[in-house]
């Protein structure tokens, strides 16, 4: 398989792109600015960028079964309307650690949102991953690392892949019939000179798909940790892609500026814009969080 050319769809400037998630019952992206606070919304028909102001930083927003999005934000996890711009706290899994926010996230076929938190100064080993469904949130009991990313689910629900942004690693999990996690092994690490490996989506074939921070790209490794294709874009620091449009064969794409000094940024004056290119395997489509009050 072989990736169609990147194209700019919508300029940004975001300093530190992150989340894209396609929303079906919208035909529109949704996708954040972790450190400028915003939410935003991409119309790929009509070109139209809507955005929204969050009162701290955020990492995520997920559409929510029925109507209304789930956010995951600095201080915990919050439901958003859109509508009033307005935001509800409803857990905070993290308030002994005031250092941390909460950073990548995907739901499962059962409608978790599965959520990972990270220390804001990506220095200290205080990220952790959770699961977040109708019964409240739990430690999933994983390893901690300073950078979480991800995670994502493969096609079965049998494996979830969980990055270590720092450590330069993508782990494979065994999700367990209950929805616990099992077992946890290396999926694949990235070389020096690579990049960091940033946010992780799984098509249609349970290929695994990252962003490379720092790594002008993103790659797709096959189930079995094959690196089967690398994708080359025009700006350094590329964070997460997500599956849109109606077949689910358009890879929009998230970057950022967070990092890049003024030679940089004047060497590549299109980072933390959106960006897009097409792929022959459809992704998965995005299954709405299922979440109490």
């Amino acid at each position: 398989m072989v990736a169609g050319s990147p194209r700019r769809v919508c300029s940004v400037g975001a300093t530190l792109g992150e989340g894209p998630v396609w929303v079906a019952r919208e035909n529109a992206l949704w996708f954040v600015d972790i450190k400028e606070q915003r939410i935003y919304r991409f119309d790929p028909v009509s070109g139209d960028l809507k955005h929204w102001d969050a009162p701290s930083q955020i990492g995520w927003v997920l559409p929510e079964q029925d109507s209304g999005f789930i956010a995951g934000m600095q201080r915990g996890v919050e439901r958003f309307d859109p509508a009033t711009g307005g935001f509800t706290p409803l857990h905070t899994p993290e308030a002994h650690l005031p250092g941390n926010r909460l950073n990548d996230a995907t739901t499962d076929a059962r409608g978790r949102i599965l959520f990972g938190s990270m220390d804001d100064s990506e220095t200290d080993l205080t990220g952790r991953l959770y699961a977040l469904d109708a019964n409240g949130v739990v430690d999933t009991g994983l390893p901690p690392v300073s950078i979480t990313n991800g995670p994502t689910v493969s096609p079965d629900g049998k494996t979830l892949y969980h990055t270590d942004t720092l450590g330069k690693i993508i782990h494979a999990v065994d999700v367990l019939d209950d929805g616990s996690l099992g077992a946890m092994r290396v999926f694949a690490t990235i070389e020096e000179g690579a990049g960091y490996p940033d946010g992780p989506v799984v098509d249609s074939e349970g290929c695994v798909w990252t962003g490379l921070f720092f790594g002008w790209g993103v790659r797709r490794y096959a189930p079995d940790g094959t690196l089967l294709e690398t994708v080359k874009l025009p700006v350094s620091n590329v964070t997460k892609i997500a599956f849109g449009g109606p077949d689910l064969k358009t890879a929009y794409v998230t970057t950022a500026r967070k990092g890049l000094d003024a030679e940089a940024l004047a060497a590549q004056p299109e980072a933390g814009d959106l960006f897009a290119f097409d792929v022959a395997v459809p992704g998965l489509p995005v299954t709405e969080a299922v979440v109490s009050n």
